[in-house]
């Protein structure tokens, strides 16, 4: 049996008591970058965290190992970089000040992206996510381990650089399959490229370097990882959503670089001035669908590009469908160019014609005919059924997308009552990523101050525990931001009760400090601490340096006490 304290922490190999890996050359006393984990770390009394292998914006990625499988697995670590600290003597991740609102925004959204992806098991282009943990104050996804390289060391190695369209098809199009996955479940990578797609020892590539969409964006909190040629314009902070065509652009800029041998040009360069082309061997030797395939998904703005995974596996198959919706894959037509921006002019294809028996000649328009009358008669048939469905006793049970109906994510029959568990006390996100809760509630985050529960923990909940509501009810779970944390005024120089009336209102505790200094008024504050104009817990207490020294009397020379200038004025104000 394999035991953990012999395993190289960085390709988890055994090499028994030996201090450097002979398999990978890794020395046992390699220390770790701060603030990432330190090896041999332990999350969730379950996962050993080896050897970082890779960070961005948003977190790192460690090798590490199962203490309770046995076996090698990947941590995905939830670090942003940009307000986040860690210490070699606290583990837990600090957040920076005035940023935990962003840090939990961000935390759900990436324990919600890799719950999503561990309920996709068993795509064949897919890493397998195992589970989705938290410790150490951030959340951690874990996801098997494999051998292999990366889709651009591959062609690197390649004698010329690229492959053929015949290689390329069986090596990519289950990518575009799982692609197709991803986005019916609402996944969108944003991050598709040679870099992050890994061919396995068996010659099967999969999909890696799963980001949040923050850190696929060059505005947004986070500091962005961007993949320039393979990252779409949208992913620049140009106009135009992010979407489903995206990841298209993406795909076909990898499908670019596969067959031609170098990186497509930068979107943002294309912009202005669009230089992308299919060299003239190349054009010669592919397929005409193919490069009118990559012509289309290659548009520069989102609007003209091909939008689906659907729509672009038909164009790469050549299938009749595909033909006919463009026309027999002639070169598009881009549209007008608005004000001040370029639109990508592809280089123009040839036409592929129909070859074989059955093939169409020039002055003969039946085929075509034949296709149209076909598809009206079967759109007829299908509007009918629809219609049918829709009005008929279905209507009840059917929901449609888009429809506006913000208060349910589930269809349910009518009359069926799910009873509500007590959410109280549980930490937000392991109850919003929870898909036996979400399966039966939408729930609504409010923030609130609470000094007694810690921050991320919900304090109440709108519907209390017990009670029996449709499926698809709202529930606000409160959830707590920590004890209120207030600025704290800037007191020396007001005198002592006056200052220490001002504090209290606000919610500090004041606690004095006598200093003897005539060369201040009596009860004048002298100084205070902690550092005013900063934000503190409300409750916090302030300690004043007090002035308790007389004021100097002044005589005459006969021994009467001379009034001095303050105390002439004070008499003249009042």
């Amino acid at each position: 049996m394999i035991s953990s304290d012999n395993l190289c922490m960085s390709c988890m190999k055994e090499i028994g008591e030996k201090k450097q890996c002979p398999f990978c050359g890794y020395h046992a006393d390699s220390a770790q970058i701060p603030p990432y984990l330190p090896v041999r770390t332990v999350i969730s009394n379950r996962y050993l965290v080896g050897k970082m292998l890779e960070y961005n914006g948003e977190g790192a990625t460690y090798i590490g190992w199962d203490l309770t499988e046995r076996k090698a697995v990947k941590i995905r670590e939830f670090i942003p970089d940009s307000f986040t600290t860690r210490t070699t003597s606290n583990l837990t991740l600090q957040v920076m000040r005035g940023s935990e609102n962003v840090f939990l925004e961000l935390r759900q959204s990436f324990v919600e992206l890799w719950t999503k992806l561990a309920r996709l098991r068993g795509l064949s282009a897919l890493i397998s996510v195992t589970d989705v943990v938290n410790d150490y104050g951030t959340s951690f996804a874990i996801y098997d381990h494999f051998e292999g390289i990366s889709l651009r060391d591959f062609l690197l190695r390649s004698k010329t650089g690229y492959v053929s369209w015949e290689k390329a098809r069986t090596l990519l199009m289950p990518i575009l399959s799982t692609l197709g996955t991803l986005h019916s479940s609402g996944i969108i990578h944003r991050g598709i490229s040679p870099s992050t797609l890994i061919i396995g020892p068996d010659g099967k590539i999969k999909i890696t370097g799963f980001c949040t969409g923050a850190a696929r964006n060059s505005r947004s909190d986070l500091n962005s990882q961007l993949y320039d040629g393979y990252a779409a314009i949208e992913q620049y902070g140009f106009d135009g959503g992010q979407g489903t065509w995206t990841d298209i652009y993406a795909f076909a800029a990898v499908l670019y670089r596969t067959l031609i041998g170098s990186d497509p040009i930068s979107a943002k360069e294309r912009m202005s001035n669009d230089k992308l082309m299919v060299p003239g061997k190349f054009a010669e030797a592919l397929p005409a669908y193919v490069i009118n395939g990559l012509i289309n998904a290659l548009q520069i703005l989102p609007e003209d590009r091909t939008r689906t995974v659907e729509q672009l596996r038909a164009e790469l198959s050549a299938s009749p469908a595909a033909a006919s919706a463009s026309g027999g894959y002639q070169k598009p037509v881009p549209p007008a160019a608005p004000s001040g921006a370029a639109r990508p002019q592809p280089k123009p294809v040839r036409t592929a014609e129909p070859k074989g028996e059955g093939a169409k000649s020039p002055d003969n328009g039946n085929g075509k005919k034949t296709v149209i009358l076909t598809a009206a008669i079967s759109l007829a048939v299908g509007m009918i059924i629809f219609a049918i469905l829709m009005f008929g006793p279905l209507r009840e049970h059917v929901t449609f997308l888009g429809s506006g109906n913000t208060d349910s994510t589930i269809t349910t029959t009518e009359g069926e009552l799910v009873e509500v568990p007590g959410f109280t006390g549980r930490l937000f996100l392991d109850i919003s990523s929870n898909p036996v809760f979400t399966k039966n509630f939408v729930f609504v985050d409010e923030y609130v101050y609470d000094s007694e529960v810690d921050v991320g923990y919900i304090v109440n909940q709108s519907i209390k525990a017990g009670e029996k509501v449709p499926a698809g009810t709202k529930i606000t779970l409160y959830v707590s931001k920590g004890e209120e944390e207030i600025i704290l005024p800037d007191v020396t120089g007001s005198d002592y009760e006056e200052a220490k009336l001002r504090l209290e209102e606000l919610g500090f505790i004041c606690k004095i400090s006598e200093r003897n200094d005539s060369s201040y008024r009596p009860n004048e504050v002298i100084s205070m601490s902690p550092i005013a104009e900063k934000a503190y817990s409300k409750g916090s207490t302030v300690f004043l340096i007090v002035n308790i020294a007389e004021a100097e009397t002044v005589t005459d020379e006969y021994g009467n006490i001379v009034e001095t200038e303050e105390e002439s004025s004070e008499e003249e104000i009042y």
